[in-house]
């Protein structure tokens, strides 16, 4: 299609926000520079505001660089459907799908891809895992709300219940090196590995500066390099995702004697789009420039309705 004014969206109302803010005012530059004519919308609780905001700016397309729940959980996307303008990044369905957690391990799991061993705890339930072992928030990105519960740890999410609802992802932790790969239509773009000095690559390793390390390309073997774009690929297919996706993945490969194994952790449908960003980063070493990507994704934009 050919999309001359385009919306970006950011901000909105979830934890994300701030990072959704830093990701729209990159996006627009970046798009500005590509030429197109931006309108930066921000968002926050009523749909109201922004479907007034969207009639306002009459754009053709919509960048859809928001964060977390409302954004990238399928509730901005049915407003768009029924708005009939096309957007960027994955539809309804597949936004959904990917937000949660549980029903998104189960897609993987049904379409043969390796997660890790896990199940959904209610409040008040014991550990069905032993240390160490991750809990999960089933709708937040950005490793909100992630906790690894370790041996010798004095403090337990599941008894201190530090969670918005009543459930939790809790998975068995995974040893090893954190991988993530963009996919970008039909076709993975690279494998990165992440290195953080705090140990985890949480909120703030992700977004502040100097918070990790970018190691671009991931130093794998090639046969392994090759099957982390494949499982990526293969996760972006499985949720039904369409334009940019990041899958993040662990690489374990403290296994005396054994092989290195791949175990996929989940798929981001709106990757960040900071300065501090993983895709950017992918995307530059395989020749395509920060306009060069959104531009794509801005020419490539749907509508589900």
């Amino acid at each position: 299609m050919s999309a001359q004014r385009v919306s970006v969206l950011m901000g909105g109302a979830s934890s994300e926000r701030e990072v959704s803010l830093r990701s729209g005012q990159a996006v627009g530059a970046a798009l500005e520079q590509a030429g197109y004519a931006v309108t930066l919308v921000e968002c926050g609780h009523d749909p109201a505001t922004l479907i007034s905001d969207l009639r306002a700016s009459r754009p053709d397309v919509v960048f859809n660089a928001l964060h977390g729940r409302f954004g990238e959980d399928g509730c901005v996307q049915g407003i768009l459907n029924l708005l009939g303008l096309p957007y960027t990044h994955s539809g309804l369905l597949a936004s959904a799908a990917a937000m949660d957690k549980a029903f998104a391990r189960r897609l993987f799991a049904v379409a043969g891809l390796p997660v890790a061993e896990g199940q959904v705890v209610h409040r008040g339930e014991p550990a069905p895992l032993p240390r160490p072992y991750v809990v999960k928030p089933l709708n937040e990105g950005s490793s909100v709300g992630v906790h690894i519960v370790r041996d010798g740890d004095g403090t337990d999410p599941l008894t201190e219940w530090p969670f918005e609802g009543d459930e939790v992802l809790v998975e068995a932790f995974i040893p090893g090196r954190e991988l993530t790969v963009a996919v970008m239509g039909d076709r993975a773009l690279g494998v990165l590995e992440i290195t953080s000095e705090r140990g985890f690559y949480d909120y703030s390793a992700k977004y502040a500066p100097g918070g990790s390390r970018h190691i671009m390309p991931a130093p794998l073997p090639p046969e392994d390099t090759a099957e982390a774009g494949r499982l990526a690929l293969a996760a972006h297919r499985a949720l039904g995702c369409r334009g940019v996706s990041r899958a993040d993945l662990r690489y374990d490969d403290t296994r005396p004697g054994e092989a290195p194994r791949l175990v996929l952790l989940e798929v981001n449908t709106q990757p960040g789009m900071t300065a501090t960003s993983l895709v950017p980063d992918i995307a530059a070493h395989a020749g395509i420039t920060f306009p060069e990507l959104v531009r794509w994704m801005v020419e490539n934009a749907r509508c589900d309705a």
